[in-house]
């Protein structure tokens, strides 16, 4: 029997809550497994090799990629927050951790006293460039050496069709999440052509 349904009811849930769960069939709840245990493996190895590689979490790579891909190498704070999906506080503790490192440096907004910039630093560059070429080993490792090309432009097309569902409920929740649709797509090369000309304002 499917594990779902093997759930104590939901307490005090209303007739209408559960009458008609949409459970899922054998493939269904193969699929979901198979893909909830694949991602989960595939991250681990990617933060396992990275981590060995380069002495870092994927978080902290992925600032210093964005930073790089970012005008004179800044970016304000909200906005890595919102294209790195994270939460501002989550984002502050990485930036102060890559301070400590003295890959990032932190910089006053000359338009807005009350915003900050991130600014990779000569020395972040430098371990973005030497942790790089082992990552991406390890992508085509993990990923794309498993895969012909046919399911890689199958797996595009099933992760666009997702995207396309989840950011807009992610962007609506609050105004923190308000950005990440855009930048998200902007990543994608779906966005605003704007976007990246205003990733320095403040």
């Amino acid at each position: 029997m499917n594990a779902a349904r093997t759930a104590s009811p939901v307490p005090n849930a209303t007739p209408s809550t559960v009458a008609s769960p949409r459970w899922l069939d054998d493939d269904e709840s193969r699929t979901w497994i198979a893909w909830i245990l694949s991602t989960r493996l595939l991250w681990d190895e990617l933060e396992r090799d990275l981590q060995r590689d380069a002495g870092m979490p994927f978080s902290y790579y992925e600032v210093l990629v964005m930073l790089s891909e970012s005008p004179a190498r800044s970016r304000r704070m909200s906005e890595l927050a919102d294209a790195t999906q994270s939460s501002r506080s989550r984002l502050s503790h990485a930036v102060s951790r890559l301070e400590a490192l003295g890959w990032v440096r932190r910089e006053s907004c000359p338009s807005d006293r009350r915003g900050a910039l991130a600014v990779l630093t000569d020395a972040g560059f430098a371990a973005l460039q030497a942790a790089a070429p082992d990552h991406v080993e390890s992508v085509r490792t993990h990923l794309f050496d498993q895969l012909s090309p046919a399911q890689l432009a199958q797996l595009r097309e099933i992760s666009d069709v997702l995207l396309n569902h989840l950011l807009p409920i992610v962007s609506s929740r609050d105004e923190a999440n308000a950005g990440r649709l855009e930048m998200a797509r902007a990543r994608l090369g779906q966005g605003n052509a704007d976007e990246g000309a205003r990733t320095n304002e403040c």
